[in-house]
């Protein structure tokens, strides 16, 4: 079976060291030594200033909206997982969909200002498959209309435009360290603020709100335990082989794929690719649909990512976002991790044109 994505171990023998220095200490959680240790040389890999390493991605969204103290509405994209969107329903604030980019699937940044009212307390966008969103327009329109800013940047580990770092953007930006991330710590997330205040109080906000016996304000339980990051310390190193790897078939499935008519998105010459993800454009649903039928005989599972559009969720008042509906029924996210092979991948593009 080839899934869509694996899941890197270490060598268990790798991870052994770490697990033996926490038996040793019986330290397992509470911003241990391995937490800490994590923290630092992400921060300096990714070269951002403040950055905590929080339970999962989605507890990240929900603590960002919190600290920032939204109400009201929140200008959001159709286009991403779902816990884009839940975490501002979660968090009694109303999200207000704006379309997308059809070339790079990330929220249309023209469209972003008639839909700002007198409740308009943020925007909240993500960097779909790391691809980044248009930073500089939504900038302006923040400063103009004094609105926060939260990127969901869950795809964009390793991505920077102009040797900037696409997640030291915004007020705060988010991280998922979820299994199946280019960078992961089985389960995690991270938050990354600029502003030095704001990251106390979110520091402050993902431990019940207190240090020790002195408490300061509301909290939640945010924290990662000592076993996370010593997967995060075994994986980390390996980054830049991973990226590498990702980039050679990701080369190839352009070369099989892309002469037959289909298309995916490009990233711009301003952009280091984290080569996250491979997304195939079909020309309609039911081709996808036949693809993704062949390939499932084949023993290869795909995924509609994103699919359903958001804006499109039962619980929710429908808001129309044409191109995102549209791209959604047509988008399939192919096979692509770092112990995937060429041989595989060209099996994967012939299976692919055959149906076609």
């Amino acid at each position: 079976m080839i899934n869509v994505t694996k899941t890197y171990l270490p060598p268990l023998e790798e991870y052994t060291k770490y697990l033996e220095k926490i038996w040793e200490t019986s330290y397992v959680t509470n911003r241990g030594p391995y937490v800490i240790e994590l923290e630092k040389r992400l921060k300096e890999y990714l070269g951002v200033n403040n950055l905590l390493f929080v339970s999962n991605g989605t507890i990240a969204l929900q603590i960002a909206i919190k600290a920032l103290e939204l109400t009201g509405e929140i200008i959001s994209t159709p286009f991403s997982y779902v816990a884009t969107t839940t975490s501002i329903i979660w968090e009694n604030c109303k999200p207000v969909f704006v379309d997308i980019e059809p070339n790079t699937f990330c929220i249309d940044p023209d469209k972003i200002e008639e839909t700002i009212t007198e409740n308009t307390t943020a925007i909240l966008a993500t960097h779909v498959y790391g691809y980044p969103c248009a930073v500089d327009k939504i900038a302006t329109l923040a400063e103009k209309y004094n609105l926060k800013v939260i990127y969901d940047g869950a795809h964009a580990f390793g991505a920077s435009i102009n040797n900037a770092s696409l997640l030291s953007f915004g007020d705060v930006s988010t991280l998922s360290f979820h299994a199946t991330k280019l960078f992961h710590t089985i389960e995690g997330g991270a938050i990354i603020v600029n502003d030095d205040e704001l990251f106390r109080k979110i520091t402050l906000y993902h431990q019940f709100g207190h240090f020790y016996d002195d408490y300061y304000c509301i909290g939640i339980n945010g924290k990662n335990s000592e076993l996370h990051a010593a997967i995060g310390l075994c994986t980390l190193p390996m980054i830049d082989q991973f990226i590498t790897k990702r980039e050679e078939l990701i080369n190839l499935y352009d070369y099989l794929l892309l002469p037959t008519g289909l298309k995916r998105p490009l990233p711009s010459e301003d952009l280091k690719y984290n080569a996250a993800y491979y997304p195939i454009i079909f020309n309609s649903e039911a081709q996808l649909l036949k693809v993704k039928e062949e390939l499932a005989k084949n023993k290869i599972n795909t995924r509609r990512y994103f699919y359903p559009s958001l804006n499109t969720l039962p619980y929710l008042e429908h808001q129309l976002c044409n191109t995102s509906e549209e791209l959604s029924k047509k988008v399939l996210c192919l096979p692509l991790y770092y112990e995937l092979s060429c041989d595989d991948v060209k099996r994967i593009g012939n299976i692919i044109k055959d149906a076609l």
